[in-house]
Formats: C-alpha cells, structure tokens, sequence
C-alpha cells in the first residue's frame, strides 16, 4: 500500500485553515488506502532544527571522519531526507506568514534537500506528486492588489520543482481572515468560498492520486 508523507506547519491548531484541508485530504487519502502508512510531522509541535554548518559539511566528509556534531546533524537530514524518499506521495500544509511561509517549513526544506541526493537533477525524489496547501489570509490572486506581495505559494513551486523535481499541486483557501478581521467582513462569503472549494478540491486530489496509486 502507498505511503502518505503529512507535514503541517501552522502555528495553530483548531482553528487553522492549512491543518483543516490537509486532514480533509488525509482523510480521503486514508478512506482509499485504510492500509497504508501515513508519515506526520507537526513543525509547530515539534520543529525541526535549522541547518547548519555541521549538517552541510558532514555530507560531504566520510562518515569515519565526521565529528559527533556533523555525525549528529547527518542523522537528522538522513532520517528527514529518508521520509521524503520512502513517501509515494506528500502533502504539505502551510499558512502564508508575512508574505511567505513559516520558518519552520524552510527549515524542513533546507534539511531535506540534499544536492546529489534528494535535490539536483535526477534526484531521488524526483517526481514524485506533491500537494501543497497554501493558505492565505487575505486576497492575493491574479489582478489582485496584492498579487506581487505572494511568495509562499510562488516560492514553494520554485524550490519543490527546481530543487526537488517534484509534481506540484496546489489547494489555495484564500481570505481566511474575514470572520476575525472587521475591516474584512464584506469579504466573509467569499472566504467561505474559498473555503469550501478548498476542501473540495483536496479531496478531489487525494482521491484521484489513490486511484493513481491503486492502478
């Protein structure tokens, strides 16, 4: 059976957008899969380390030679880099955090994208179909005021296709702010919307890479 790598990253937790369409997708992934394996990594729970010298340069050294730092920062990216490869499917959820996505994310990505191994032309992982849910609190779409401020969505397509090699795939909830800002209100139908095409079309998703999966 198909494995599900799940990574959320919001800060919060009941009442997040990002966190409430991925379990919608995860939900219609499991109903298809019921005895497959699912991969989750909370990275507001529990963060991942940023990378550092020690994880860069200890993949390069031979591991008799690495010091315990560089040994210790190794096993990490292993480890993360491992999920990534074993997973015949990911899905990633993110919120949009002053114009971009959480740190904690990019620490993910900077772990896990090892040049001639995971990352770099036929890598690893390369091809293999990722979900991404991109959601925003406000309105950030084509022709929109705001259009050129959208850097989570247009730098995760950037670094899971240009690094990775992965096949990308978006679900973007959009104003999700609307029933918390008051200077949104006006917007609340069409948030919810949003919302509700949102689930939607993440379902539509798990459900159609199942069925790609199962053939």
């Amino acid at each position: 059976m198909a494995t599900l790598l799940h990574i959320d990253s919001s800060a919060f937790h009941d009442s997040s957008v990002s966190r409430e369409v991925t379990a919608t997708f995860r939900k219609e992934w499991e109903s298809q899969h019921p005895g497959g394996t699912v991969v989750y990594r909370d990275l507001a729970a529990a963060p991942v380390p940023h990378l550092t010298a020690d994880g860069i340069i200890g993949t390069n050294v031979p591991a008799e030679s690495r010091t315990p730092e560089q040994a210790a920062a190794v096993a990490l990216r292993e480890e993360l880099a491992g999920e990534l490869e074993r997973a015949d499917a990911v899905l990633i959820g993110t919120p949009m955090y002053n114009f971009t996505i959480p740190s904690t994310l990019k620490a993910w990505l900077d772990q896990v994208i090892i040049v001639g191994r995971t990352g770099g032309e036929g890598g690893s992982a390369a091809g293999k179909p990722v979900t991404v849910v991109a959601a925003r609190g406000g309105g950030y779409g084509p022709g929109t005021p705001r259009e050129s401020f959208e850097f989570a969505a247009t730098y995760l397509e950037k670094v899971l296709t240009g690094m990775l090699s992965l096949e990308v795939h978006f679900v973007i909830p959009e104003l999700t702010l609307a029933r918390v800002n008051p200077a949104m209100a006006s917007l609340i139908d069409a948030a919810d919307a949003s919302r509700a095409k949102a689930h939607e079309d993440a379902a539509e998703k798990a459900k159609a890479l199942a069925a790609r999966f199962a053939a």
